[in-house]
């Protein structure tokens, strides 16, 4: 048996619409769920960016088919979204042209660079390209 990658990715804003709007205006994810509860966003149409309230999941939450155990996280997450190694500057540019403050940029030993930006609620993200991990 093997597992075959990671499928959902969970944060948590304190204004679940604003974090939604942020990641679909720089990235222009599709949604696809947002209720109350959460947002739940596509990012290259393998992966789930899901956007939950701070506090929002400290209960056991109950669906038709059981129960999802409680969840949460304190103080800022950290993700990277993998980009190509030819659209590193593009990215800087397209960060930079939608306000969005480069924190650091790290070029790696294996020639993998990184930029690294915050979210509204403090979020790290990081877009990465290839080279950093074997298999990336």
């Amino acid at each position: 048996m093997r597992i075959g990658g990671i499928l959902e990715t969970a944060l948590y804003a304190e204004d679940v619409k604003r974090a939604a709007e942020f990641y679909r205006g720089l990235f222009d994810f599709p949604t696809l769920l947002e209720s109350e509860r959460l947002v739940a966003l596509d990012v290259a149409g393998r992966n789930v960016l899901l956007l939950f309230p701070r506090g929002g999941t400290d209960e056991p939450f109950a669906v038709p088919g059981g129960l999802i155990p409680p969840h949460g996280g304190s103080g800022c997450g950290h993700f990277a979204f993998a980009i190509a190694a030819e659209d590193v500057d593009a990215w800087r540019r397209g960060l930079e042209e939608k306000g969005v403050a480069i924190e650091s940029e790290v070029s790696w030993p294996g020639g993998s660079r990184s930029l690294y930006f915050r979210d509204p609620d403090g979020n790290l993200g990081e877009l990465m390209s290839p080279g950093f991990w074997a298999f990336s």
